[in-house]
């Protein structure tokens, strides 16, 4: 049994470290608001850009002229996965969830004949990747010097990924990352980037209207489709932002409440353990006068 020594230690240092899961919670939950501003505002001009691209390059007749980011390369053979996770950890399984929806991709596309490669994006995702997928890293994004996130983050991901794909090294991208739903909820997503994916939905705004473009739809999508790229790939960072923080505060939150029931447990102990000791020393002192 331990001593009351002990025990009072334990008590102390189990409220301590209480202490710093509260204030994490707090913080957490501070920058969680202006992380989940952000990651909502940006939701609309990504979708409705992913829409417009859609909707481009069905009116598009593919041919060698076209972008390459459109006519994709004419195989399907080597696909691109780019994980997105946080640069710190204690997040609950927020990081997990991702790494877990990406190698499941992955499984499912080495199971159909095809080649994998991954392009890394933030710090937690490199240890599980490199473990068991080592071989298959192409690149491994820098991320920790990110202070604030900002458009320019995602261009730069973007404009590696394009010229990557256009040097020929993979025919199909795909980009891994949490989607905020709430604190408590992040879906991980998975959505195919490069090249663009044709929605059946990509023609409901708008349909059977009479359009004329200017220039001609080639000519708009050359210029929009990196750009649509880059999109998608801050699209998936606002809402990790948003995500990682939702879940930090929900893991501090439950880390709380357990060193709370844990402090609980050991003052129950730690009462025992005295009552024990004074029984004990009681026992003795009569058991002394009694032999006197």
């Amino acid at each position: 049994m331990a001593s009351l020594k002990a025990l009072k230690l334990r008590i102390g240092s189990v409220k301590s470290t209480q202490k710093i899961t509260k204030a994490m919670k707090m913080v957490a939950a501070s920058k969680l608001r202006r992380a989940q501003e952000a990651a909502v505002a940006g939701r609309p001009y990504a979708e409705r850009l992913e829409k417009v691209m859609g909707s481009l390059a069905s009116k598009v007749t593919i041919s060698a002229s076209s972008p390459k980011l459109l006519a994709g390369t004419g195989s399907d053979q080597v696909h691109l996965i780019i994980v997105a996770t946080s640069e710190r950890g204690l997040a609950g399984a927020f990081n997990t969830n991702i790494l877990r929806a990406a190698r499941k991709k992955a499984e499912e596309l080495a199971g159909a004949g095809k080649t994998v490669k991954f392009y890394i994006a933030g710090k937690k995702g490199r240890a599980v990747l490199k473990r068991f997928h080592a071989k298959q890293i192409v690149a491994d994004h820098e991320m920790g010097y990110i202070k604030k996130l900002a458009f320019s983050d995602a261009q730069s991901i973007a404009e590696d990924v394009i010229r990557r794909y256009e040097a020929g090294e993979f025919d199909v991208a795909h980009l891994f990352y949490a989607k905020f739903q709430s604190a408590l909820v992040q879906i991980p997503t998975g959505q195919q980037i490069i090249p663009v994916p044709l929605h059946e939905d990509s023609l409901e705004a708008g349909s059977g209207a009479a359009v004329e473009y200017e220039p001609d739809e080639e000519a708009i999508l050359a210029d929009l489709l990196p750009r649509n790229v880059a999109v998608q790939i801050f699209r998936g960072l606002l809402e990790n932002a948003a995500s990682e923080e939702g879940s930090r505060m929900n893991a501090m939150d439950n880390a709380t409440r357990n060193a709370g029931d844990m402090i609980n447990r050991l003052s129950i102990q730690y009462n025992r353990t005295r009552q024990a000791a004074i029984t004990t020393e009681l026992v003795e002192i009569i058991s002394g006068a009694e032999a006197l």
